[in-house]
């Protein structure tokens, strides 16, 4: 109810929003990204040794075989990239998956293609599972130059791994390694409103992540999606407000910035973040891309994958073209979540100005005081990040599900609408 009156209201628009069958895959001409400020590159590597049923993200089953291949048909990709999109600045690089470290004798060469093919001048950034961290994989890491890690820890109780599926990998001594080899910013993921998870559990993951070392954590609320196989489900919505409330107190407490709806970090510390960018690339299957005009989608078949780039074609399996006002309702989503919306920014991005084009809105959210507006822009509010907290998930369920749930099932869907 709450997106179905949301999206109109903020797209200017009663049509759904609707991904179409990709045409262009094969048309490898330039496209102009007009030298993004903040462009990033985000690689896919949709392999894992086990599959956990709470992670909805695109990935299979390892195959050497296949790895190889793949990685074969990721360097192709790459410089396929180049040639529609030329050598722009690339100010992020991120490895996610899946398990990126599986393909760790690939990764200094997929890192030299990348420099060959775009300018890369950020950061380098890779997810890790707790079953792949050991020295000799750290020191790489270090060497290749990465100097962001995030480590899906989920849960240091052993209690709520089990209810999870996951089986404990030593978590306490693989984040303080992690601190000893000297990675500058060091994200752990933690999961709230698992089942039979309590709230001083939950804090007490908290603070050992950052006496551990970590420098920021990023909170999840346990979604269960539709294809999942979990056989325990997420505490209640009303529990899950409760905990991320007492998330938000203990930050307080530890003197932590709250960079985002979920999200807790040391101050003046680096963020790690694959996807709040204006624009990224994506590149791997499953991966997204978004510019300006529109969302790409690869396919989700890793097979399918191979073939497209193989034959010197696009994986794009769908793409949404945006209208002018979705665009812009997308750029305020992702602002809302890092909590703060900046009038420049905004004008910066779509030559306008915030408060015009959406002067009712903001001020009902002020009188609501779910924002608090302030000489930059709006501030999200305590009370304005729960309801986003409770938007994202309604947002998840009904629009990422379904999208992910049938490009899963078929490689090239026609069409998705999205209601």
């Amino acid at each position: 109810m709450l997106t179905n009156i949301l999206r109109p209201v903020l797209n200017r628009s009663f049509k759904p929003f609707e991904f179409v069958k990709c045409n262009d895959n094969g048309d490898l001409n330039y496209v102009d990204l007009n030298n993004k400020d903040n462009l990033g590159l985000y690689i896919h590597i949709p392999f894992c040794k086990s599959i956990c049923s709470f992670c909805p993200y695109n990935k299979e089953l390892y195959d050497e075989k296949k790895a190889f291949e793949y990685k074969e048909a990721l360097l192709k990709e790459i410089k396929l990239a180049n040639v529609r999109y030329k050598k722009q600045d690339i100010t992020s690089l991120y490895f996610g998956g899946g398990t990126p470290a599986l393909l760790i004798d690939y990764i200094e060469e997929i890192i030299d293609v990348v420099k060959e093919n775009f300018n890369l001048k950020g950061s380098l950034a890779i997810e890790l599972h707790p079953s792949n961290i050991n020295l000799n994989l750290l020191n790489k890491l270090k060497a290749l130059g990465f100097n962001m890690i995030s480590v899906g820890i989920q849960s240091f109780n052993k209690n709520c791994l089990e209810n999870l599926g996951r089986k404990a990998n030593n978590e306490v001594e693989k984040i303080k390694l992690i601190k000893e080899v000297g990675f500058e910013t060091i994200d752990v993921d933690l999961i709230f409103g698992i089942p039979g998870q309590s709230i001083e559990e939950l804090k007490e993951d908290m603070v050992l992540a950052f006496e551990l070392g970590a420098t920021q954590i990023s909170t999840y609320p346990f979604i269960d999606f539709s294809y999942a196989n979990n056989k325990r489900k997420p505490l209640s919505s009303n529990e899950k407000k409760k905990m991320l409330f007492e998330l938000v107190n203990l930050s307080k407490e530890i003197g932590l910035d709250r960079t985002s709806v979920w999200t807790f970090a040391k101050a003046n510390t680096e963020k790690y973040s694959s996807i709040t960018r204006e624009n990224f690339i994506g590149l791997g299957p499953g991966a997204a891309s978004l510019f300006d005009d529109k969302f790409r989608l690869n396919t989700f078949s890793v097979d399918e994958y191979i073939n497209a780039i193989n034959n010197n074609e696009f994986a794009c399996a769908l793409v949404l073209n945006f209208t002018k006002f979705s665009r812009k309702s997308y750029w305020l989503f992702w602002n809302v979540y890092n909590m703060n919306l900046d009038k420049e920014l905004y004008k910066k991005m779509f030559n306008s100005d915030l408060n015009k084009d959406y002067r009712l809105e903001l001020s009902i959210a002020k009188a609501m005081r779910l924002l608090k507006e302030d000489e930059v822009g709006y501030k999200v509010t305590t009370k304005g990040s729960y309801y986003f907290h409770k938007v994202e998930q309604i947002y998840t369920l009904q629009y990422i599900d379904k999208t992910w749930s049938i490009a899963r099932n078929n490689p090239w869907p026609n069409k998705i609408k999205l209601y």
